[in-house]
């Protein structure tokens, strides 16, 4: 499977992950969320940051579920889908992950008819760092 592309900016964001912890990229001057991570704040040009904890949880704003899959070693795993999930504590930044049937699942084990837009979910990370979410029980 992909491993994450880590650049010096981004290298934060998969180290708290890999730990189990969801962090954003913060400006430690003004307060204000980005992500992708860079090195200068778009709010206020700011190059001071710091790595803001997230609840990890929010809602799927989009998915798609490829047909056929992007890459051959996926192919073992079709269909899968992959979501975007909007943040509830940062509506404004929004994750790319999988919506999966619980920590460590395989990337089929959640079917993709039963995917809705607008569904809480929760982030489950650990191991190789890559975010994935779990439905949120109510």
């Amino acid at each position: 499977m992909l491993s994450p592309v880590t650049d010096p900016d981004g290298a934060p964001f998969w180290e708290y992950a890999a730990q189990g912890e969801l962090r954003v990229q913060s400006c430690a001057d003004c307060g204000e969320l980005r992500f992708p991570p860079r090195p200068c704040c778009p709010h206020c040009q700011s190059f001071a940051s710091d790595w803001r904890l997230m609840s990890g949880h929010g809602r799927i704003w989009s998915y798609v579920v490829p047909h056929p899959p992007l890459l051959p070693d996926y192919a073992a795993q079709a269909p899968y889908n992959v979501i975007v999930v909007e943040l509830a504590d940062a509506p404004r930044i929004r994750l790319v992950g999988n919506l999966v049937t619980g920590p460590g699942a395989a990337l089929d084990s959640f079917s993709p008819d039963r995917i809705r837009i607008g569904a809480k979910v929760q982030a489950v990370l650990g191991g190789t760092g890559l975010p994935q979410w779990v439905l949120e029980r109510p």
